[in-house]
């Protein structure tokens, strides 16, 4: 399963984010990371589309972000939400997320993710 990971990046997203989803997920699933190195410079429109599902912590507000959802909910790719218990999300959020689930620490969200993946 191909997942594309959509956030804000006004936070640490390397340590909160992508240190444990790559710990965890790494050869399970195919998750395009869009600020690591080696994806600078990549048309994320088009790789969006070539997903099975996008996957989107949405704590914190992102024009960036909403761009994303809006392209993968208009090529029809399915939208997973989560964010921080403690934040609230945009209101729009709803109307694109097939299902959107809160978490309160990074291994909550390691252990929810999945459930959520099948």
């Amino acid at each position: 399963m191909k997942l594309y990971l959509s956030h804000a990046s006004n936070f640490d997203y390397q340590t909160e984010l992508y240190k444990p989803l790559k710990a965890a997920f790494m050869g399970k699933y195919e998750i395009y990371f869009p600020h690591d190195v080696e994806n600078n410079g990549q048309n994320s429109k088009d790789i969006i589309a070539t997903c099975d599902l996008v996957i989107a912590e949405v704590s914190r507000p992102s024009t960036g972000q909403g761009i994303e959802l809006g392209w993968a909910n208009a090529a029809g790719v399915p939208i997973i939400c989560f964010h921080q218990e403690n934040m609230k999300p945009s209101g729009a959020v709803k109307y694109v997320a097939k299902a959107m689930f809160s978490y309160t620490t990074t291994d909550s969200l390691v252990n929810e993710l999945p459930k959520y993946l099948e």
